[in-house]
């Protein structure tokens, strides 16, 4: 494997954004929103860009991952700082290569370097259980507005710091900026190449 792991330049940016499109397109909806996210988060003081790292081999970039600064109450009432991870990626002809086990891993020695307790993420446990991540709910921990007795085996947790095992009972809310406009979405994707939007089997949306 010859690649670097380096934080995302000003003149990353569309190509960073171009990568997040190919690898998310028609994975969860017709077409996808993760460019957009990514592109409109750069401007809100909750994104980490100490964190926003790219994986580049051969002069292009391959991978993705940035996080965002959250909160959570633990049992006393302080809110604890924690952080919520994605999008990640990797360009789709680089996929199922252990590229993306080695960022995730690498991005997470750095968040370990900050104050936060833990690492949200909503994803699958049998890839990310394999970087530390554990089911948030066996940790007493609620995602949005789920019954407090279900569990939510997508809504994952790395602990960071043994405080994180300390916000039992807290519930856990996406950070508002992961909420994008579609209609801005769609006008924002009309400056990429035409790529076609399909239905297919297995989408969230």
């Amino acid at each position: 494997m010859d690649f670097i792991i380096r934080q995302e330049k000003n003149s990353d940016y569309r190509q960073t954004e171009n990568l997040i499109r190919e690898a998310f397109w028609n994975v969860y909806r017709p077409g996808c929103l993760e460019h957009f996210v990514m592109h409109t988060f750069r401007a809100r003081p909750e994104f980490v860009q100490e964190l926003n790292f790219v994986m580049e081999s051969d002069g292009v970039l391959i991978g993705q991952v940035m996080f965002v600064w959250n909160a959570l109450p633990d049992c006393d009432g302080r809110q604890l700082p924690v952080l919520t991870l994605g999008p990640i990626c990797i360009l789709p002809e680089y996929q199922r290569k252990g590229y993306g086990k080695l960022l995730l891993d690498y991005a997470l020695e750095e968040a370990a370097k900050t104050d936060a307790v833990g690492v949200f993420l909503e994803g699958n446990i049998d890839f990310y259980g394999k970087s530390g991540f554990v089911i948030a709910s066996s940790l007493g921990i609620r995602y949005m507005d789920e019954p407090a007795e279900d569990d939510v085996p997508y809504f994952l947790c790395r602990v960071l710091r043994p405080e994180c095992r300390q916000l039992t009972g807290a519930r856990y809310r996406v950070p508002q900026g992961y909420f994008v406009n579609e209609v801005a979405a769609a006008e924002f994707d009309k400056s990429f190449p035409p790529k076609e939007r399909l239905r297919l089997p297995g989408q969230l949306f």
